[in-house]
């Protein structure tokens, strides 16, 4: 079967619009009803990978059922939207009566959708689905996606972080192996910017990269998951106090900066380095950046470290959910159990770290990543993944995401008060957390 798969970007969409306004539209939506007598229905599922091997997988899969099920289902369109802005575009859809049947969604945005009565439960669905093994999901993985007993997403991708390692850079500044710093429990932030500081200085490269995105793009940059060794979060955990102004976040936030500003231990904003090409002692990643790395310098790829608030395993996540207000919920709903089954999470595990313990093995995740060793795979990886959190997300989150990107933008200057800028950001955001 040829792919149904477009890739395009929201340009193609009515303007962006904000995830409040699109969730009042939730029951303006169409149903199953008729479906049956009607005949098979078209589906489509949003996405932000346009990756072609990607794309391959989930039409592999999506061809299965339809061929399974030719009086349920004619085609499953992969809606591949790549610039960026998927989000807003995908809301804009929602608002103007355009939603998808399925939708990837990450998780800074979760508590949003989970709360908003926008997806569909598909508990009883998975419970309902012979061979389907609920309870083969890693708790911890789910967490995120469930409000009560109801669960809203399958979350098809759960990659902890880990610190990969230039060892060439950092034998030749003579600095210690991260292995032997972890191995006599030294393994710790402070040691790892101290190291990184060393190395950027006497081998001239940077220190350490955090991941792609956009790091100073809070609340939910790449910094995030540094804080929470910090226990810096935020708000609080019922989500209506300001928490950037904790004692914790102030010691974050300030630790991060002078790492920044007085060490180098880090890039400033406006420096572009790539730690692939030998530029960075270090950097904060996540499975899939190990494709990218050769065997031009010895690399190493080991767990976070410890902060303050000891070691905290971090998790990247994007769960995928059916629109309640899509034209066909329970078709979809039946496709979604059909696509996460233990069967098809093996095959999406070879691109997207799966949630079920069955697959959290090294022959498993192999596939994804054969230039890991079974201790990297193991130590990073598997065992990090069962207990690992998740950046701290809002029900509000899209209302307040500028306004905190636009009062931390005098935060990433040397001359910063942190203490000034980050009760700033407070006085701006608690009319939205208070609502």
């Amino acid at each position: 079967m040829k792919p149904l798969v477009r890739i395009r970007t929201p340009r193609a969409v009515a303007a962006a619009t904000t995830l409040a306004v699109a969730f009042t539209l939730t029951s303006c939506s169409g149903s199953d009803e008729g479906s049956s007598a009607d005949g098979p229905v078209q589906l489509r599922m949003t996405t932000w990978s346009g990756n072609e091997e990607h794309q391959a997988v989930l039409q592999e899969i999506a061809d299965a059922y339809v061929e399974a099920h030719p009086d349920r289902v004619s085609g499953v369109e992969f809606d591949a939207i790549t610039d960026g802005t998927y989000v807003s575009a995908v809301t804009t859809q929602i608002a103007g009566g355009d939603a998808p049947d399925l939708m990837w969604i990450t998780e800074s945005y979760a508590e949003e959708f989970v709360s908003s009565g926008v997806l569909t439960d598909l508990g009883p669905v998975f419970a309902g689905t012979e061979g389907y093994d609920v309870e083969d999901l890693v708790p911890s993985a789910t967490e995120l996606w469930r409000d009560g007993e109801a669960l809203y997403a399958y979350p098809f991708s759960t990659s902890p972080f880990g610190v990969y390692v230039n060892a060439d850079l950092l034998a030749a500044a003579g600095q210690p192996d991260p292995r032997e710093l972890i191995a006599g429990g030294g393994w710790t932030w402070d040691r790892l910017a101290e190291v990184a500081s060393a190395t950027a200085e006497g081998e001239g490269v940077a220190g350490i990269q955090l991941s792609v995105d956009d790091p100073y793009a809070l609340p939910n940059g790449a910094i995030t998951p540094l804080g929470l060794a910090w226990g810096a979060r935020p708000w609080s955990e019922d989500g209506t106090t300001c928490a950037y102004t904790s004692p914790e976040s102030v010691a974050f936030f300030e630790w991060y900066h002078a790492q920044v500003y007085d060490h180098r231990a880090f890039p400033a904003v406006g420096e572009t380095v790539d730690f692939a090409s030998g530029q960075a002692a270090f950097r904060i990643g996540q499975l899939s950046l190990s494709a990218g790395l050769g065997d031009a310098f010895e690399w190493d790829f080991v767990p976070l470290p410890e902060g303050p608030a000891g070691t905290v395993p971090v998790m990247g996540q994007a769960g995928i959910g059916v629109l309640a207000n899509g034209d066909h919920p329970e078709v979809a709903a039946d496709f979604l159990a059909y696509f996460t089954n233990p069967e098809n999470a093996a095959k999406l595990a070879r691109f997207f770290p799966p949630p079920r313990e069955s697959l959290l093995t090294v022959e498993t995740l192999r596939a994804a990543a054969p230039t890991l060793t079974e201790e990297q795979l193991q130590e990073t990886l598997i065992d990090p993944a069962r207990t690992a959190t998740t950046k701290v997300g809002h029900p509000r989150l899209s209302a307040m995401a500028d306004t905190i990107r636009a009062s931390m933008d005098s935060l990433w200057s040397p001359e910063a008060d942190v203490e000034a800028v980050l009760a700033d950001v407070c006085s701006s955001i608690e009319p939205s957390l208070g609502e």
